[in-house]
């Protein structure tokens, strides 16, 4: 097993005990650190009420909030309107933007946060999260992370996102899971171990467009507007084996 599978699987196993934001803080951080980040964060924003978990400075959070910087921060910005993780630079390295943009930027600096990727997350009616892994090291290239890491990021931006919103949610009645066919649960679990539709359709000794086929099915069963969402709520609900 790669040594970021291993860390992946660690942070579902965690994931799945947390019980509170404490708990979900610790989890992330833990994480963010063994992927290689020094900090994370999830913002979450309902009908413009913010919430943050974080591992932050707590100096850095707290100006954020007392600023509105959520309404002006590019990198949130930009999540709102982007569909897939996204790296993004601080300082001198950072796209323009306005000149208050470009201050926000000089500002995050100067508290060590300079690079980092940021995976956004979608919900119904204007509801939007996101999940930020961040870093202090002038020589991580957020690029290259994505270009070899993409799914293990998204999966863990989007387990995070799916486990706490569960946990939040209060509901009167129990959840029931839907039935996943055998096939389904095949082709989410080689998407899972990060195996592209082409490479799960020969492991499985079917063709691509049926691998697509099944996990469209997936995705409508567990209401994701994803494949990785739908992996993540596979997970979550222990339909995977």
């Amino acid at each position: 097993m790669k040594r970021w599978d291993r860390v992946f699987q660690d942070f579902v196993d965690a994931i799945e005990l947390a019980r509170n934001d404490v708990e979900f803080e610790r989890t992330a951080a833990r994480t963010a650190v063994c992927l290689g980040f020094r900090w994370f964060a999830y913002l979450r924003i309902v009908e413009g009420a913010p919430k943050l978990i974080s591992c932050y400075p707590k100096s850095w959070s707290s100006r954020y909030f007392d600023l509105h910087y959520q309404q002006l921060d590019p990198v949130i910005r930009r999540a709102r309107l982007d569909h897939d993780l996204f790296g993004w630079r601080s300082g001198a390295a950072a796209p323009g933007g306005t000149k208050d943009q470009r201050r926000f930027f000089e500002e995050a600096v100067s508290f060590g946060i300079r690079c980092g990727v940021t995976i956004p997350i979608r919900g119904g009616f204007g509801r939007m999260a996101a999940f930020t892994l961040a870093s202090d090291d002038r020589g991580l290239r957020p690029e290259r992370l994505i270009a070899t890491s993409a799914q293990i990021l998204r999966l863990v931006g989007l387990h995070f996102h799916t486990h706490l919103a569960a946990r939040q949610l209060v509901a009167e009645v129990p959840l029931l899971d839907p039935v996943l066919g055998h096939r389904e649960r095949q082709c989410l679990a080689w998407v899972a171990r990060g195996k592209t539709v082409s490479e799960s359709a020969l492991l499985l000794g079917i063709s691509p467009r049926t691998v697509s086929f099944h996990l469209e099915n997936a995705k409508r069963k567990l209401d994701a507007t994803s494949i990785a969402q739908c992996v993540a709520e596979a997970i979550r609900r222990r339909l995977l084996t």
